[in-house]
């Protein structure tokens, strides 16, 4: 009698204990580095407007501005599209390190434009690049990771890429525009020499039959202590019930419901108006007439949207996906509406947006009227929609679409979801700055507003929380439609 409490102890508590996270910490940060040149790609248009604006060479209007700062996306939607393919036949981490190629060349284009043919070939190659990481490294992290830290890790791509944000606004604040292409090269580099060494995801491993390599993979990750055989059991039993995806699979819950809610979280993220506002957030500041320097402003919000995703990341697997997802949706919408009110009420210069003199005090400490301490309400706006947007949006769509879609499907689904949602930031971003100059800038953020209610509708009727999950349990929900448990063969 004395033996048994000895003997099953162990394998039913010490296990996850014996788990050493330090390999899988370093998996995932050379994945993610992808998601800081992401970062930096996406807003490079903030702080280099104002000087295209300004070159003799390269001088913008309205039309080219917003081509300049949208053509990014259609790139990304081509990248995401590229990864339903990539993912299931080249694997997560090789699909991660080709990315690196057209994020090298375009910065490459970029960097050395003598025209404007140039910087628009340079976006769309760094956009393909961004997509093609958007819709890989998630369901890299994701497949890698344990259900204690999958929360926590699955937010260090949103993470990285704000960090990237950040790094070119405070770049920008002492490197000339082309220097700054320059920098991005670096991070895309370390990336694809740290991912030589990082192992495959084990479950891409378990579904090309090579099922040797995925258990070396997960001794890798978990440690040799660790309990990983059991764990290594659970995936195959998961893959083996699942097989690959056909069309006639789509029919079924498991599949078609996490898709379709994967899809519009993709689709509502985008809608809530984050792409436009981060790549033209210095014009929004100058146009808003804040009585602060306008890149100063940017790099504060950057820091704010850095401090707002690791409170994220340590709530991810404490408050739950859903609370913080409706928490973020809140918060949005109050500044969204701040922020409507405030520039239907207040005069807005759309002018500085189109007029090269006056961008060409964007870079200096504006010589209207005294400081006013009204005019930092779209700032203090701006920074709550950012910060709300971090906290939930932001990340956690990221994480829920690695974890809800099914296995069989992962690959393809998640090119779709990505391909999606940079098709919408097409629309959006292209199209905000010819509304702004139209109908002024309330309207896109009244429009923004709305979508805000939609999405806390949207998260309370048909989001589920996966905290604390295993994937096998998540997908088991979906097949049943009842309960988190995994059937056991």
């Amino acid at each position: 009698m004395a033996h048994h409490p000895d003997e099953t102890t162990p394998l039913t508590h010490n296990q996850t204990p014996r788990i050493r996270n330090g390999r899988l910490f370093l998996a995932v940060f050379s994945a993610v580095l992808g998601n800081f040149n992401f970062g930096f790609a996406l807003v490079f248009p903030s702080p280099v407007i104002p000087y295209l604006q300004n070159d003799p060479q390269l001088k913008m209007d309205i039309f080219q501005i917003s081509w300049f700062g949208s053509i990014f996306t259609i790139g990304a939607a081509v990248g995401g599209l590229s990864a339903m393919v990539m993912n299931d036949r080249l694997g997560r981490k090789l699909s991660i390190m080709l990315s690196g190629v057209p994020s090298v060349l375009g910065l490459l284009v970029m960097g050395s434009a003598q025209n404007f043919g140039m910087l628009l070939c340079g976006r769309f190659l760094t956009g393909i690049a961004g997509g093609i990481t958007s819709g890989c490294i998630p369901v890299y992290v994701s497949e890698i990771s344990h259900p204690s830290v999958r929360g926590a890790l699955g937010s260090c791509p949103q993470i990285t890429a704000v960090f990237g944000s950040l790094a070119l606004y405070a770049f920008g604040l002492i490197l000339p525009w082309r220097w700054l292409a320059v920098a991005g090269e670096v991070p895309v580099v370390v990336m694809i020499v740290m991912l030589c060494f990082m192992p495959t995801s084990p479950r891409y491993l378990i579904m090309k039959g090579k099922k040797a390599k995925a258990v070396k993979s997960l001794e890798w990750l978990r440690g040799p202590n660790s309990d990983y055989l059991t764990e290594f059991d659970q995936i195959v039993r998961s893959v083996n019930s699942q097989g690959r995806a056909k069309w006639s699979d789509l029919k079924t819950a498991l599949y078609y419901k996490p898709i379709l809610i994967s899809v519009f979280m993709r689709f509502l993220q985008q809608m809530t108006g984050i792409t436009p506002i981060l790549v033209y957030l210095e014009p929004i500041f100058h146009m808003t007439a804040i009585s602060l320097k306008p890149s100063y402003d940017a790099a504060l919000v950057g820091v704010v949207r850095l401090i707002s995703v690791s409170i994220a990341a340590s709530l991810m697997d404490k408050a739950g996906r859903k609370a913080l997802l409706l928490t973020s949706g809140f918060l949005m919408f109050l500044a969204m509406l701040s922020m409507t009110m405030y520039t239907h009420r207040t005069p807005c210069n759309q002018g500085n947006l189109t007029l090269t003199e006056g961008m060409s005090s964007i870079h200096s400490v504006s010589e209207g009227p005294a400081f006013d301490p009204i005019t930092l309400i779209p700032l203090i706006s701006t920074m709550l929609i950012l910060f709300g947007y971090a906290i939930g949006w932001g990340p956690i769509t990221w994480l829920l679409m690695s974890e809800i879609l099914p296995l069989g499907a992962r690959g393809v689904a998640s090119g779709l979801c990505v391909g999606v949602s940079w098709i919408t930031a097409f629309f959006l971003t292209q199209l905000f700055m010819h509304v702004v100059q139209a109908y002024g800038l309330y309207v896109p953020f009244l429009f923004f507003c709305v979508i805000t209610v939609v999405n806390i509708i949207f998260t309370a009727k048909c989001v589920p929380e996966t905290k604390g999950r295993t994937l096998e349990e998540i997908e088991n929900y979906f097949k049943t439609g009842r309960s988190f448990t995994i059937l056991e063969p």
